[in-house]
């Protein structure tokens, strides 16, 4: 016997149903990180839609949110030994 923890998969006729949530207000912020080759990069996840559920609800009661969103990335420092040498553009200027 399988025991469900959770809620109900989300079908396609729940996605159908769901709400367009409008954004009234954003703060993204970048993640910083360092890594152990030297290398400095920064995150940011740019929220692009959201929306809610008409269906379905998480166990507690609270209603389920669906987010569509973009990972932006960043280099702030690379080590020189980790750079490869730039390659000559190939188009003429206009």
């Amino acid at each position: 016997m399988v025991r469900r923890i959770g809620m109900e998969p989300i079908t396609s006729e729940d996605l159908e149903q769901a709400e367009d949530v409008e954004i009234v207000e954003e703060k993204e912020h970048w993640n910083a990180y360092k890594l152990k080759d030297g290398s400095e990069i920064r995150l940011k996840l740019i929220v692009t839609g959201i929306k809610r559920l008409t269906t379905k609800w998480q166990p507690d009661g609270n209603p389920v949110y669906l987010v569509n969103s973009q990972n932006v990335m960043r280099l702030e420092h690379i080590p020189k030994n980790l750079k490869a040498k730039p390659k000559t553009s190939t188009f003429e200027p206009v």
